[in-house]
């Protein structure tokens, strides 16, 4: 790509409240498209940026999101990737830690931000959070790190309110303030007051100099099981048995424990057995499994069950997908489990 001195950002409108507008007729919220998101933001053109759009067609609510949009949104960047420094993708609230999750394995070797962002109040609305959320990512999206000359961010992340944060690391935690995500097992990898203050030894870096790598099949032959009190073998079995089934998360309590009645780990044990992957994930905000804490959680184990140390659930699931969908076997997916690919555990 040839230099320029303005930074070149590709825009990726996928849908969600930051693009929303009210109808007058009926006062619900349906999305419009980009051309009128920047009319409502005029202040964008005073960043002096090359900016370029894209947008599904229609754009969606966030919760429609599925492995098949993630995909079109990994081809957008892909097909554009030489062609920009960044770029930004609007996206709504409810998903979008699953697709940063997801944007992260699918872009394998990124070396160029993509900064994921929306809001919790439609952009037009006189009291909103979009306008500053917008601004805020198209910058992080254009940072360049002075001593190397290269982005300063070189992953997926999300930027909202005032912190930019691993995109696989964070979760959404308000559906109503204006700080609605956190990532409680990294630290951000910017604070936004003043200035915006990005933690240098925080941010992922990727090995060596090589092209961009995407993969864009996602295998959905995966779900969430979610361990409560009172949970019967009747329910579990039927969840483990779901037709067509590769992997699970078993969202289970504190560091990874569970009941102890035996017929808990002689389903889970049976199948895992048979070649489905279980992977433990804690259902704590914060923290991780640690195995060999409590017998519960070592009786997991012994089922064959897999630790999903300190992953949040929407990257052990979109993970499981992406590795599921390289066509990996069940033994290597457990094995990439535990291994850090894009920064999304602790190792």
């Amino acid at each position: 790509m040839a230099e320029s001195a303005a930074p070149r950002i590709l825009i990726v409108y996928t849908g969600g409240t930051i693009g929303m507008t009210e109808d007058p007729a009926t006062g619900a919220l349906a999305p419009f498209d980009l051309s009128h998101l920047m009319e409502n933001v005029p202040k964008i053109g005073r960043l002096g940026y090359s900016l370029d759009h894209v947008e599904l067609d229609p754009p969606i609510d966030s919760s429609n999101m599925n492995p098949g949009v993630w995909a079109q949104v990994a081809r957008m960047i892909a097909d554009a990737y030489e062609g920009y420094d960044g770029f930004v993708v609007l996206h709504g609230t409810d998903t979008m830690a699953y697709t940063a999750s997801a944007l992260s394995f699918m872009l394998g070797q990124l070396a160029k931000p993509v900064i994921l962002t929306g809001s919790q109040l439609p952009i037009g609305e006189i009291r909103e959070d979009g306008t500053e959320n917008l601004i805020t990512a198209l910058q992080i999206a254009a940072a360049r790190d002075e001593d190397t000359a290269r982005p300063m961010v070189q992953e997926v992340a999300i930027s909202f309110g005032r912190f930019l944060w691993r995109g696989n690391r964070a979760t959404k935690v308000s559906s109503t303030d204006f700080g609605a995500f956190k990532s409680f097992n990294y630290p951000a990898l910017a604070a936004m007051d003043l200035h915006i203050d990005f933690d240098r030894k925080r941010l992922w870096r990727p090995a060596g100099d090589q092209p961009l790598e995407p993969f864009y099949d996602m295998d959905d032959a995966v779900s969430v099981v979610f361990v409560y009190p009172g949970m019967s073998e009747a329910v579990l079995r039927a969840q483990l048995a779901t037709p067509g089934l590769k992997g699970v998360v078993l969202r289970t309590f504190g560091a990874g424990n569970a009941p102890t009645e035996p017929w808990f780990d002689h389903a889970l044990k049976e199948a895992v057995e048979a070649g489905l992957v279980v992977c433990n994930v804690t259902q704590c905000p914060a923290g991780g499994v640690e195995e060999k804490r409590y017998a519960t959680g070592d009786a997991l184990a012994e089922a064959g069950v897999t630790s999903g140390l300190d992953m949040t659930c929407e990257a052990a699931l979109t993970k499981m997908m992406h590795l599921f969908g390289r066509g990996l076997s069940a033994e290597d997916v457990r094995e990439y489990l535990q291994v850090s690919m894009r920064g999304e555990l602790t190792a």
